[in-house]
């Protein structure tokens, strides 16, 4: 689920409240490169307007076209782009990808008012549309499953299907947390200090004012789930770190000084906590980008994120990538602190 695609949800509802015709368009299906994955949506208004994306563009010309002209579905149909190098590249599907889509007309929107009403209490729900029928229905779903397509019906995710955790209600915090909403993750910021928690009020995030490692207990983490630790006590990180380097979270790090990182390390090595747990913990936490500002640091830890949960190689640079020059180099600042 793409936070894009609540958006595309909300816009055709209330379209189709001011009384205009709409279809929604659903990626079921991509071969080669093609730039959305199944599940992304587009919302079409009988005159052209449109809002989200299900290509790079031309894609999206064309299916306005199609209804400008009165090639205007009644009932869900499939629509299949780049069958032939030709189409590929005359749509902008790149290396030859291919598209497939279901074109639906939205008629009753009282299910997009359950999936809103729903994922803005944090669920996690499933969207289902019968082919044949156009019937939809709202069920629940669960961390890990994926969108689905069987030739009839197409199930499609909406809400937080990853999880973070930060570990201090700090500035990093403050500048993370906006950052992590909008790469779809449902945002806990943790921190038991009076000072702290009496500020917190970034909107779309919950807070607790337990101890970290209490909640991470509490939270059962799972391989959907990341903790940060940015509070720069040891007290609150170390002790949240021993649990959740155990548990089964994609991604654990923690604020620090590579030497700072050692002694955290030792520390660690205390609790019995075994070389392989204690290897997983990334810090400093962050890729390597010179931040030096909160909002810095906080770019170059969503950007880690992103890579973990994505399984890509942890790089400053992609390859090829012209390199700063020498009076650019300094210590990054997630590192100095």
């Amino acid at each position: 689920m793409d936070s894009l695609d609540l958006q595309v949800l909300e816009q055709a509802r209330n379209w189709r409240r001011e009384g205009q015709a709409v279809w929604l368009v659903t990626v079921i299906e991509t071969w080669g490169s093609a730039p959305r994955p199944p599940g992304a949506l587009l919302a079409l208004r009988a005159d052209g307007l449109v809002v989200g994306s299900v290509s790079g563009g031309c894609v999206e010309d064309d299916l306005i076209e199609r209804v400008r002209t009165g090639e205007r579905v009644a009932k869900p149909s499939l629509v299949t782009y780049g069958v032939t190098k030709e189409e590929a590249a005359r749509f902008g599907l790149p290396c030859g990808g291919n598209l497939r889509l279901v074109q639906e007309p939205l008629a009753d929107t009282s299910w997009i008012d359950e999936v809103l009403a729903r994922t803005a209490r944090h669920e996690l729900v499933a969207r289902r549309l019968d082919l044949e029928t156009g019937a939809v229905t709202v069920e629940p779903a669960a961390r890990g499953e994926s969108f689905q397509f069987d030739g009839r019906q197409l199930r499609a995710l909406f809400g937080p299907r990853w999880r973070l955790l930060i570990i201090g209600a700090g500035q990093l915090s403050r500048a993370l947390a906006p950052m992590a909403l909008a790469l779809d993750f449902d945002v806990i910021c943790c921190d038991p200090r009076e000072e702290y928690h009496l500020t917190w009020d970034v909107p779309a995030t919950t807070f607790s004012k337990s101890m970290p490692d209490d909640l991470v207990l509490e939270l059962q983490l799972d391989p959907h789930s990341a903790v940060v630790a940015v509070t720069h006590d040891p007290k609150l990180d170390d002790m949240v770190l021993l649990e959740a380097l155990k548990s089964p979270a994609f991604y654990v790090g923690a604020l620090g000084s590579r030497g700072n990182q050692s002694k955290r390390k030792e520390r660690l090595r205390l609790f019995e906590l075994s070389d392989l747990e204690i290897d997983r913990l990334h810090g400093p936490v962050g890729l390597d980008l010179g931040a030096r500002t909160p909002a810095e640091i906080a770019v170059s830890i969503a950007a880690e994120l992103v890579a973990v949960r994505n399984g890509v190689s942890l790089r400053q640079k992609k390859a090829g990538s012209a390199l700063p020059s020498a009076a650019c180099g300094t210590t990054p600042a997630a590192e100095r602190q």
